[in-house]
């Protein structure tokens, strides 16, 4: 049994479930980061013959939650005219709607296609990024550290803002949390707030969590204001946020039918 891939201690067995409906699997627990995750992932390919699994009917909730909350962080915390970037962006639906605030946002992921962002795909190269985004996406990856290291490095930033769901202590039981997602064989590692923290020690960049929605940067943050832009009242704050920024919707119609 290999080592843990953050922080190579030793991992045992905590429990064996079901992986689409056929596959026996052990998940492992390393109690000195905190890590979860599933053996070497053998059921990918299967798993994956459709992108987004059929079960996940947050996903329109889930983005409109995000570009609003999202919204609030990068015009409070960041550079309001900045590039960014959603990594893994599913369908284009949340570059979408960022670009419909105003932010200049692009998309990129290599295993789906882009349906409502089309035309600002990541070009080679197409860095630096003021931030990047990475929603939903930590518990797909069996290598969690070379993935965000890759994420900063390749798009040459030093902010990735992310979601995941996080437990506490010891890890759930099969039966015990609806995030496992055996059905499905997406959901490979699984995170608790320790966990980031030892992530975010060893990228050198400070961590700021608030329910599933956290943040690694080096910039300077007040844990409070995240928590706002997080939170119900970025409801209320994403008003002021709009009338501030000039929605790209039309100009990038404009550009897309020129182009």
């Amino acid at each position: 049994m290999t080592g843990c891939p953050i922080c190579e201690g030793e991992r045992k067995e905590h429990f064996r479930a079901e992986i689409l409906g056929k596959y026996p699997v052990s998940y492992l627990y390393c109690s000195a980061c905190g890590l979860m995750q599933t053996e070497e992932p053998y059921w990918l390919d299967e798993a994956y013959g459709s992108a987004i699994a059929a079960p996940d009917t947050g996903l329109i909730q889930r983005n409109l939650y995000l570009s609003r909350a999202l919204a609030c962080i990068l015009y409070f915390l960041f550079d309001r005219n900045g590039k960014y970037l959603d990594i893994a962006g599913g369908y284009g639906l949340l570059t979408r709607l960022m670009r419909d605030i105003g932010f200049d946002y692009y998309w990129t992921d290599r295993y789906c296609e882009n349906l409502f962002a089309r035309g600002f795909e990541v070009s080679e190269g197409g860095g630096p990024f003021t931030a990047v985004t990475a929603f939903e996406v930590l518990e797909h990856v069996h290598d969690p550290l070379s993935f965000l290291r890759q994420c900063l490095s390749g798009y040459g930033t030093r902010s990735i803002i992310f979601t995941t769901e996080l437990f506490e202590g010891i890890p759930p039981l099969p039966g015990d949390w609806y995030y496992y997602a055996f059905g499905t064989g997406q959901h490979i590692s699984f995170y608790q707030s320790g966990t980031l923290s030892f992530l975010a020690k060893k990228l050198g960049l400070s961590l700021q969590s608030n329910r599933s929605i956290h943040m690694m940067t080096e910039r300077p943050c007040n844990p409070g204001v995240f928590k706002v832009m997080t939170g119900r009242l970025s409801g209320v704050v994403i008003a002021y946020v709009r009338r501030n920024m000039r929605s790209r919707t039309f100009s990038d119609f404009e550009r897309l039918i020129q182009s």
